[in-house]
């Protein structure tokens, strides 16, 4: 039987597969780290499945057995999205935001969206477009002549056709 790869003390019971900018990553947990983890057993939420079954049958005299909130919108539930790995809808975020947030800080290092164009990407693109044509030729040209000093003539090829194509749109 297989130690657990986080603590190493007791046998893994969970089998743990990632898959994070297509970098597959596998590991063995015991339940005491899987359930640390946020990893839960796919059929907890069984027992108040079937609470809910008989209670249908019995006019809902049995008690549920597990309080679940359900996301008035969606209807989902804190353990199904843990389950699943798919938020139900955006009320979810909100509804579920202090179990959901470690979540989303762990596996994206941030939990506030800042979209595909950060503002710092977007300074240096509008900084490269106010910069000079000529300035930019004259880097290339002192960049071509060092090249040739070294001897590196595929560099001096590329700088040599992008500051013809950069002449030529002038």
């Amino acid at each position: 039987m297989r130690k657990c790869d986080k603590c190493g003390a007791q046998n893994a019971t969970t089998h743990v597969k990632t898959i994070i900018n297509g970098e597959l990553t596998e590991y063995d947990l015991c339940s005491a780290c899987a359930h640390k983890l946020g990893y839960t057993n796919v059929f907890s939420d069984m027992e108040s499945d079937f609470s809910n079954l008989l209670g249908s049958f019995f006019g809902n005299v049995l008690p549920a057995r597990t309080q679940s909130t359900r996301c008035e919108f969606c209807g989902t539930t804190y353990a199904e999205i843990a389950n699943s790995g798919h938020v139900g809808c955006a009320n979810c975020y909100t509804l579920f935001a202090d179990r959901l947030n470690p979540s989303i800080v762990r596996i994206h290092g941030n939990a506030a969206h800042c979209g595909k164009h950060s503002k710092a990407l977007e300074q240096e693109k509008a900084a490269e477009k106010e910069k000079p044509k000529q300035d930019t030729v004259k880097d290339l040209q002192e960049q071509l002549e060092k090249a040739v000093a070294r001897q590196d003539f595929e560099r001096a090829a590329e700088l040599r056709d992008k500051i013809r194509e950069m002449e030529g749109s002038k």
